[in-house]
């Protein structure tokens, strides 16, 4: 084989005369070009190519973002001169009622526990659990056989009283008798001085003894009432119109008198009170007559109508609640006493209250506040104390006035004193 030839080298890339044998001797079946070889001028023309490439790319990089910048700087100093300009609406005032329900619980109208004021046996009873009575209607008899013997020796001792009363008026009237007939006799000498002191010491003693008597017979004639008072209670009738809600007597049973020993219980259903806690904030505007709404679970869809009839008029200082009831007619007594229900009220609130737009309070730091606009479109951030949330809006209940210009959507770039522009 032959070794290819070289020529002289210049500054371009040739290529060589005769392509390269295969190494190892081996034939291929086809010639291996040689390797190509890069100048200086080449390379150096390259690098120059690749610098101006980034050097376009960093300019078309850099050039908007400098254009970018200097117009935000620009805004940036112009809004530093311009008003803010924000949109206001005007406070809405809103009815000052507030519905509220409160749970209550029902008691009877009356209530009492009757217990035996005299001794003895239970005769009959005559009304059972759940009678409806009326106000004096029997409702047992007791037999009273220690109290029969007491009142009739009473009424012995008061007959011989009235004898003992003939029998001093008659020794007071003998003795006055004797008394002038000492006083004619006197001055003749026919009875002594110490006879006649004697006969007017008996006359006044006899006198006296008609008191006495007198006294005796008034102290039996009252022995004689108790008596037949304490008798009397051996009828046990109703003290007012209601239901027999308890019976604990049977026939023959002894009683005495005291609270050991309870006869019946008896209820005032009609109408029922409904007794309720009213919170702190609405107290002030309870007032008797003031309409009601009552349901219980047990008649749901019903409602059943009453008003205040009673307010406590102060605050539990547990609770921070007044004491109210409400009385509702309950002819058909489907009502029962214990049951818990609900009332529905409408109370008025002693304050005025102002609704604007929930986006207009501001909460921050400076605690719950309002941007009020004020003369030279002045904002003053003004603290206020919030009723009630309702989502939408907030019902403010001071702090505002109906006349004021709220800010709608105030943001943290209103500062108390700083003027703005009001959009139309």
């Amino acid at each position: 084989m032959t070794t290819p030839q070289q020529g002289p080298e210049v500054n371009q890339f040739q290529a060589p005369s005769a392509p390269l044998p295969p190494q190892g001797g081996a034939d291929l079946g086809f010639v291996i070009p040689p390797p190509a070889r890069l100048s200086a001028t080449r390379a150096v023309a390259i690098g120059a190519g690749m610098l101006m490439v980034l050097a376009g790319a960093f300019l078309l990089r850099w050039l908007p973002g400098l254009h970018t910048r200097a117009a935000l700087e620009a805004e940036t100093k112009g809004a530093g001169v311009a008003l803010l300009r924000v949109q206001i609406v005007a406070p809405v005032v809103i009815a000052s009622d507030r519905s509220l329900s409160l749970p209550g619980s029902m008691v009877p109208l009356e209530e009492t526990v009757l217990y035996p004021r005299s001794s003895g046996f239970v005769k009959r009873w005559a009304v059972d659990l759940g009678d409806k009575v009326h106000e004096g209607d029997l409702l047992a008899e007791i037999d009273t056989p220690d109290i029969d013997q007491q009142l009739a020796q009473a009424r012995a001792q008061l007959a011989q009283a009235d004898a003992g009363l003939n029998q001093a008026r008659a020794n007071a009237n003998f003795s006055r008798d004797n008394l002038a007939r000492y006083q004619q006799l006197l001055p003749a000498g026919l009875v002594s001085q110490q006879d006649f002191d004697k006969q007017k010491s008996q006359a006044e003693v006899d006198q006296a003894s008609i008191a006495v008597a007198a006294a005796t017979i008034a102290s039996q004639r009252a022995n004689v009432q108790l008596l037949t008072q304490l008798k009397a209670f051996g009828r046990i009738v109703a003290p007012f119109s209601g239901t027999i809600t308890a019976r604990t007597i049977e026939r023959g049973m002894l009683v005495a008198p005291g609270t050991a020993t309870p006869l019946y219980k008896i209820s005032a259903l009609d109408p029922v009170r409904v007794l309720v806690q009213v919170p702190q904030d609405v107290a002030p505007s309870v007032r008797v007559g003031l309409a009601a709404t009552v349901t219980v679970r047990e008649f749901a869809g019903r409602t059943f109508l009453g008003k205040v009839e009673r307010a406590a008029g102060a605050l539990d200082p547990a609770t921070r609640t007044m004491l109210t009831e409400v009385r509702v007619p309950n002819p058909q007594g489907e009502l029962l006493t214990g049951m818990y229900a609900q009332v529905a009220l409408t109370l008025p609130t002693p304050h005025r209250v102002l609704s604007v737009p929930a986006t207009a309070v501001l909460n921050d730091a400076g605690g719950v506040r309002v941007a009020v606009v004020g003369p030279g479109d002045v904002v003053h951030l003004a603290p206020v104390v919030i009723e009630r949330d309702t989502g939408a809006t907030i019902e403010l209940a001071s702090g505002l006035e109906p006349g004021d210009r709220v800010v709608k959507l105030p943001s943290a770039d209103l500062t108390e004193g700083r003027v703005i522009e009001v959009a139309p």
